[in-house]
């Protein structure tokens, strides 16, 4: 039977990586807006998008992302607007009587001092990372409106917390992008004027964790696809959501030096420790969804070196 799959967010990196994946696929049927037809913190034009469109699912890749700096010189915007966009897609779906919906969040959500790697109940444990706490409780409200969907009326809501997401369509803007894009692009263009250096951000210590955005979209359609029982009895019923990972991490100075390999940067890395570092340590424990039967199947050398060949064959569209 063909099912009517609404990907909300679909230009973004992630959800354009989902819609690659259902592309080939004769048994979905996509649908896609553009934020120029809907505005996703309009409440009453999404409910009726959602209404009129008849969908069969619906994956909640839409959601305002950027850095540390965009946190912290946007935390306003970054808490409103995602919270707008979710609720409104979540409950709207809820409304127009759409039983199944896969949330993506983010491994914010988890305590700065959490355990590490990180296990889905370490949720509500500790104090959020302060440079992007807004940010992390959006998407915490996210993971709960569908829990308390699942709880008082029976639906199909599930949620998946990605680490570090990066590939192709990623945002190189230089103020809000992440860590790779914004890497990659400063080394490209280190590269370029033949710079002696590249200043890296912070203390290069801190310790982090990234997964491919293809590997990412197959994950969430591989949960998505899991058969009820088998998804609910690799959850808590507190801690509904799963990790989704690679379950290895690398310190940001290695990540600077394998970034400046792939693009071809011979010079001096320069480590400002004037800039904030953020937490730590970022390790998702990602136990639950390898026992359920999936792993990712991208490294992460491979993964960059395909980034930046998406980079230099699509400059004007990377948002330079």
């Amino acid at each position: 039977m063909i099912q009517r799959i609404f990907v909300a967010g679909h230009r973004g990196m992630v959800g354009s990586a989902l819609c690659r994946q259902f592309a080939h696929r004769d048994d979905v049927e996509l649908v896609t807006v553009g934020r120029e037809s809907l505005d996703l913190t309009d409440q009453s034009a999404v409910r009726e998008f959602l209404h009129d469109q008849a969908v069969d699912q619906v994956y909640v890749a839409a959601a305002k992302v950027g850095g540390i700096h965009a946190n912290n010189t946007y935390p306003a915007e970054f808490l409103y607007d995602n919270l707008m966009i979710e609720a409104n897609l979540i409950y709207g779906a809820h409304t127009a009587g759409i039983q199944k919906l896969l949330f993506l969040g983010s491994s914010c959500i988890y305590p700065r001092m959490a355990e590490q790697p990180m296990r889905e109940n370490a949720l509500l444990s500790g104090p959020l990372e302060p440079t992007n706490e807004p940010y992390a409780i959006s998407k915490i409200a996210g993971l709960k409106l569908c829990e308390s969907c699942n709880r008082q009326y029976g639906r199909d809501y599930r949620s998946v917390m990605p680490t570090n997401l990066y590939g192709p369509g990623d945002n190189y803007h230089p103020e809000n992008s992440h860590v790779i894009p914004a890497m990659l692009r400063r080394f490209h263009e280190a590269r370029e004027r033949g710079d002696s250096e590249v200043v890296v951000w912070g203390t290069g210590k801190p310790m982090r964790e990234f997964l491919h955005v293809d590997d990412m979209a197959a994950a969430s359609v591989f949960v998505m696809e899991l058969d009820k029982k088998v998804y609910a009895n690799n959850t808590e019923p507190m801690f509904s959501h799963i990790n989704v990972g690679s379950g290895v991490d690398c310190s940001i100075a290695e990540l600077a030096a394998m970034v400046a390999k792939v693009v071809g940067f011979e010079g001096e890395l320069v480590f400002d420790t004037s800039k904030p570092d953020g937490a730590p340590r970022k390790l998702l424990d990602v136990s639950r969804l390898r026992t359920m039967g999936w792993k990712p199947t991208i490294g992460l050398e491979e993964g960059l070196s395909d980034a930046y060949r998406w980079l230099l064959d699509h400059r004007e569209e990377a948002r330079l």
